[in-house]
């Protein structure tokens, strides 16, 4: 089995020739059923908010979004009930630069990027791929060779130059090389 990424954006040409025979899924919130379910920002509701216990939320970007804190604007509970995938993301543009994102709703800790991956993005994802998207995962163990699309083919939660594949992540999930968390009960 071979489980490769590469940019959504690239052409059809451009991808069947550097990955031939290889099945290519989008797994953008543009994909079609059943592939959407693996972004990131697909509503599947219930999924649980690290540092805030009880608290849960309709897609991972909208944790990642709502725990996100701006130079201008804090927290925004708002986002955990996004059922959209429309309307998740908020900007520098608009709320200046970012200060790092919240340890919980209430929390008094701001993580810093990396951190934040490590100790929201990751436990959230993955909390996804093995509660809400099992079906989907299994169906790509069981393929012989494909090639995953996402906007971002950056699987090193190390690198903060681009934004954090969820199509690598679902590749380190199969493959059994899940970046390290850190160590702390989140939920």
């Amino acid at each position: 089995m071979s489980i490769r990424v590469a940019g959504r954006r690239r052409a059809m040409a451009s991808l069947t020739s550097a990955f031939p025979g290889a099945e290519v899924i989008d797994v953008t919130s543009k994909a079609p059923e059943p592939w959407v379910r693996l972004s990131p920002f697909y509503p599947h509701g219930g999924i649980p908010v690290p540092y805030c216990e009880g608290v849960t939320s309709q897609s991972v970007e909208g944790i990642w979004q709502a725990l996100k804190v701006f130079e201008d604007a804090d927290v925004d509970p708002t986002r955990l009930r996004i059922t959209t995938m429309k309307g998740l993301k908020r900007t520098v543009r608009r709320y200046g630069p970012v200060r790092g994102h919240r340890t919980g709703l209430d929390g008094d800790q701001l993580l810093p990027y990396e951190t934040a991956r490590r100790r929201i993005y990751l436990p959230a994802y993955r909390w996804v791929l093995e509660h809400r998207v099992t079906e989907l995962v299994e169906r790509l163990r069981g393929k012989k060779d494909v090639v995953l699309l996402d906007y971002t083919t950056n699987g090193d939660v190390t690198n903060p130059a681009s934004p954090l594949s969820h199509a690598a992540l679902i590749q380190l999930h199969i493959e059994g090389r899940w970046p390290r968390e850190d160590d702390i009960d989140v939920f």
